[in-house]
């Protein structure tokens, strides 16, 4: 019993030892990041910039809720603010079914947008082209990133951490923990 008890720590090491080495050697790529650390799904490279809830009475959130109905009681905005690049030598399309859950497995769906900040789902991204494109408002704006928006409820607000998902070719999906 000794000898398996041994055998399988060795083992647990030697594998430790082995994914910090490909770490370090940027041989492995994680398709579950925190904010601030870009996913890579097929060509795509999607990086979280902020995420933050939005207030229709501020002056600069406003201009993120262009054409926006008020809230239903319960109901909050939620910006998911990226910058994608793709990194292939083909047209790629960002997806249209990005979501956000909670601790609780609530999902969420991006809300269509008017805002010149928005990101279009389903927006095509030129060859080692990026998005927001350069010179546009939101790549010039105060958060210079495209922005997903969100309803969520009020009550997700404390079901945290809040969790961006990404799909990519071939069924993988990339997931970013929001930092709210």
């Amino acid at each position: 019993m000794a000898v398996r008890t041994a055998l399988a720590a060795l083992a647990a090491t030697a594998a430790a030892s082995t994914a910090l080495a490909l770490a370090g050697c940027g041989q492995s790529e994680s398709l579950n990041v925190v904010e601030g650390e870009p996913v890579t799904l097929g060509t795509l490279s999607y990086n979280v910039s902020i995420t933050r809830f939005l207030n229709p009475f501020d002056t600069e959130d406003r201009a993120y809720l262009a054409g926006q109905k008020p809230l239903p009681s319960g109901k909050q905005w939620l910006a998911v603010f990226m910058d994608i690049h793709n990194e292939g030598d083909a047209p790629a399309t960002v997806p249209s079914d990005l979501r956000v859950t909670d601790t609780q497995g609530n999902e969420y769906r991006p809300v269509p947008s008017q805002s010149v900040f928005a990101l279009q789902p389903g927006a095509q991204i030129g060859p080692h082209d990026d998005l927001p494109e350069p010179e546009s408002a939101a790549a010039n704006g105060p958060i210079q990133g495209a922005m997903v928006l969100f309803q969520i409820r009020e009550a997700s607000i404390e079901n945290r951490p809040l969790v961006l998902s990404i799909p990519g070719p071939g069924g993988e999906t990339g997931t970013v923990e929001l930092d709210i």
